[in-house]
This record gives structure tokens, C-alpha cells and sequence, in this order.
């Protein structure tokens, strides 16, 4: 466990901080495989990755999760941080997959909508050989606003759709090689000790308020 005295430039690291009071709370509680491939809980997921995002790409971040002191003898505390890597390297394949398809639908996609806006222009070609006149004129304008449409698509893919995804890939990225820091919890806490556990994020330098949600990981309810 590493001493946070010791760490250099830890201004300057986003902390995301998680409170528990067992460990099996992290992870998914229906998910019957060894606890090196288990996965974590949706909201815990969501959380953490949420707090990363907010962290930004350039700053480098860990992750803190207070246990009970009880907790810390279980022989699923000493893999925490292995469990939590594998985890999100999972993730992160499963996002690049997903890239790699999206590129191949965005391919087909814009091959037909190269393909499509020429047969339209032949249409219009037509359409204008039987005579000039107001059918015509609408039927062949159709023709060019279906074969611009037909682009939409494509370009959607290709200039806005892949950028979420392709972040999302170097936040999980980061997350399965973060450092995780396992602490015994001091003390109560001082939002929520009534609730099952208490999640916090400290990543800025301005501390948020907290609070746990009956079922699941808490929603911040103040920031400043």
C-alpha cells in the first residue's frame, strides 16, 4: 500500500476515492465467475469512469478504496487491484471492438451512399429525357435531396459518432493500468453514514459533497 506522503506531484493527480463498507459491494453480486474475472458493479463502473472523464485525458489519476478493517484480511483484498485492471482492460477490447465495426459500417455506408446519389442522378437524367416540365422538375429534385441524404450516415460516422467511442477507449485504457490503493476506513463518515457505503471523488482541488443512493453507487450532489 502506498503512502500518500511519499507520492511526487500528487497536486497535480486526480484521486477518485471509493467508501465501502464490504468489499463485495464493487462488483457485480450475480456474475458467478473467480473474482480475477468478476465484473463490477454498473453504477461503481459508471462512477468511476465518469470521474475519469471529468479528470481529463492529460492528468493522471488513482483510485483509493476505503474498507473496513475487517475486510482487509479477505483473500479478495489482496487482488483488488488486479481484479479492477483486468476488469477494465476487458472493457477497454470490448470498446475497441466496437470502434473497429463502426469504421466497417461506416465503409459499407459510405460506399452506398457514393453508389445511391449516382443512381439518383441517372433518375434525374430520365426523368428530364420525357420533357421539362413541373413532374419533372419535382420528381428530379427529389432525386438530388434522397441522394444527399443517402451521405448523411456516413459522415455521421466518420466525423462525429467515433469520437466518443475512441475516448472512452484511452479512459479505460488508463483505467486498467491506474494505481489502486486499498486504506482501512477512519472514523465515520460524515455524509451518509446511515447508508450502506459512501463514494467519493476528489479530483479537483475543491472538495464534493457526496451522498449514497439507497441501491447502488451515490450521485455527487454538490460540487464547488
Amino acid at each position: 500500500m502506498a503512502n500518500p506522503n511519499e507520492r511526487d506531484g500528487s497536486a497535480r493527480e486526480g484521486k477518485i476515492e471509493i467508501n465501502l463498507s464490504r468489499l463485495a459491494q464493487l462488483f457485480n453480486s450475480f456474475d458467478p465467475s473467480p473474482f480475477h474475472e468478476r465484473d463490477l458493479d454498473q453504477e461503481a463502473e459508471e462512477y468511476i469512469i465518469g470521474c475519469a472523464e471529468e479528470i481529463g485525458r492529460q492528468r493522471p489519476f488513482y483510485l483509493v478504496i476505503h474498507l473496513p478493517a475487517n475486510q482487509l484480511s479477505t483473500s479478495g483484498a489482496s487482488d483488488l487491484s488486479a481484479s479492477i485492471h483486468n476488469y477494465f482492460a476487458y472493457r477497454e477490447q470490448n470498446e475497441r471492438r466496437r470502434l473497429r465495426l463502426l469504421f466497417r459500417e461506416g465503409r459499407i455506408a459510405l460506399l452506398t451512399g457514393l453508389a445511391f446519389p449516382f443512381c439518383c442522378v441517372l433518375l434525374r437524367g430520365i426523368a428530364f429525357s420525357f420533357g421539362h416540365n413541373a413532374v419533372s422538375e419535382i420528381f428530379a429534385e427529389g432525386m438530388v435531396i434522397i441522394g444527399w441524404v443517402a451521405m448523411w450516415r456516413p459522415l455521421e460516422i466518420f466525423l462525429y459518432e467515433w469520437v466518443p467511442v475512441r475516448r472512452r477507449c484511452r479512459t479505460l485504457a488508463k483505467l486498467a493500468k491506474m494505481q489502486v490503493i486499498v486504506r482501512p476506513k477512519k472514523g465515520k463518515q460524515a455524509y451518509g453514514a446511515s447508508s450502506a457505503f459512501l463514494a467519493q471523488s476528489n479530483h479537483s482541488t475543491a472538495p464534493k459533497m457526496t451522498v449514497a443512493k439507497p441501491n447502488g453507487f451515490p450521485r455527487r450532489i454538490l460540487g464547488r
